[in-house]
């Protein structure tokens, strides 16, 4: 399993969860609810690696590229000190000054052998 580079994303990354849970409402208004599955708090991350030189944009949009949003990757998030799979379906790379790249991404957490 490859590893993500150790280029750190800015401050300002967001991390989203949305647990899985069912819901079954009964007619009395009364609701249970019950988390779906054994993962079933997967984390969204979104990272920019903003005025970067062009070697590291380079490293990182190679990285993602090789993987194309299918293949795993480990990496730890900036408040956790262990590392998880993640993969990255979708990132974009701007130039917004001469010489220098931002990139931003969205790390999907997943969980597999």
């Amino acid at each position: 399993m490859a590893t993500f580079p150790s280029l750190d994303p800015d401050f300002g990354a967001a991390k989203k969860a949305q647990p899985r849970v069912r819901v079954s409402q009964f007619g009395s208004g009364y609701s249970q609810r019950t988390v779906f599955g054994i993962n079933q708090d997967p984390k969204v991350w979104t990272l920019t690696w903003e005025n970067r030189s062009e070697t590291d944009t380079n490293t990182i949009e190679d990285f993602l590229e090789a993987r194309a949003g299918q293949e795993a990757f480990d990496w730890s998030p900036p408040d956790d000190s262990s590392t998880y799979k993640w993969i990255c379906r979708e990132w974009d790379k701007q130039l917004p000054y001469p010489n220098l790249f931002t990139i931003t991404a969205t790390f999907e957490q997943v969980f597999e052998a």
